[in-house]
């Protein structure tokens, strides 16, 4: 299997489609990640606060382009192999 653009965007969209998926409640708070543990207004923010709210705006902006992004790819894998 050769590595192609195609792949790497495919996998580009995995890791995207992984971070959409993940459950504040269930993961994220457990392990510290949630946005209850966001520091407060004025102090400097570090990488974990970039990082949590990285993952809550792909959460949030990624949904329905997601949606299509995931059909389309499926589409092109049924019509191409």
């Amino acid at each position: 299997m050769a590595f192609t653009f195609y792949s790497l965007l495919e996998a580009c969209l995995l890791v995207v489609n992984a971070v959409a998926v993940l459950h504040e409640e269930r993961f994220l708070a457990k392990v510290g990640w949630g946005t209850d543990q966001l520091s407060g207004f004025g102090e400097e923010r570090g990488t974990k606060h970039q990082v949590i709210n990285l993952v809550h705006s792909v959460r949030t902006v990624m949904r329905i382009p997601l949606i299509l992004l995931n059909s389309l790819t499926i589409l092109l894998l049924l019509l191409m192999g």
